[in-house]
């Protein structure tokens, strides 16, 4: 590529994440990294970036029964709707459109929760395949901007809620002031107040939680001393450190509950 051409965009489908999912699983350093920044056990896997206490947040605000049914979208390895459901005692249903993750939030489910109690399957964000009126509860961890656009998802979110279910969604949106350009497309899409109501949605609250946020920044710092070698998650890491910390003043972190009429 010549000096003069801009940088080709990355496309984030599902054979960059089936490549990122099996970075992880080759990088113990970049999930203890994880485990450490944000509080989390060892055994999650996170692929997000929610620290311990937000998967408290998340379990209380979805207000699911034992026995009702939980979708976790975008599950990613499964970790989260896993704990989630642990918790309420829910079944779980996750769905992400990378195979590689899958095959590691199964393996997750089937050793972390009762027999029966889980399963995963391929879909996307605005495309489950799923029937209507399926869950009780609904949780997206840090992934719905790559919805496109976001609202698509937030359509296909309401249309797979039982009426009165509850959605909990953990993004980002871009911080009040001038707009920085620097700061992704896809969060300056992310309007989460305007299209879970758009969507149909009832009682729709977004919250800024400065709190997952400065866990966010110490865990960018801490990957970005790790020495990197030729482990490819922590060059990933590190890059994607560099970018956030250099925009962090003009995105916040928001949590997004609504109920579904």
């Amino acid at each position: 590529m010549g000096a003069e051409e801009p940088a080709r965009p990355v496309i984030r489908d599902s054979r960059f994440f089936d490549r990122w999912y099996a970075d992880m699983a080759a990088s113990p350093t970049r999930d203890a990294i994880w485990a450490h920044a944000l509080g989390l056990p060892p055994e999650l896997g996170s692929s997000g970036l929610l620290p311990w206490r937000g998967i408290a947040d998340v379990a209380e605000a979805l207000r699911l029964r034992p026995g009702g049914l939980l979708l976790d979208l975008a599950c990613g390895r499964g970790g989260y709707g896993i704990e989630v459901a642990r918790r309420t005692g829910a079944r779980l249903l996750g769905v992400d459109f990378s195979e590689v993750a899958l095959e590691r939030a199964r393996r997750s489910g089937a050793r972390m929760l009762p027999a029966g109690r889980s399963r995963f399957q391929a879909g996307t964000l605005a495309a489950t395949g799923l029937p209507d009126g399926i869950a009780d509860g609904l949780m997206c961890v840090d992934a719905v901007q790559f919805a496109e656009p976001p609202l698509a998802a937030m359509l296909e979110f309401r249309r797979l809620l039982v009426p009165g279910g509850r959605v909990a969604l953990t993004c980002w949106e871009l911080a009040p002031g001038p707009a920085d350009d620097r700061v992704p497309a896809r969060l300056h899409a992310v309007h989460l107040q305007r299209d879970l109501t758009e969507a149909g949605f009832t009682g729709v609250q977004v919250r800024e939680r400065a709190d997952w946020r400065e866990a966010e920044r110490a865990l960018w710092q801490e990957a970005l001393e790790a020495p990197a070698g030729d482990d490819e998650a922590i060059k990933s890491a590190q890059s994607e450190g560099r970018r956030s910390l250099d925009t962090f003043g003009s995105v916040r972190r928001v949590f997004a509950t609504a109920t579904a009429p």
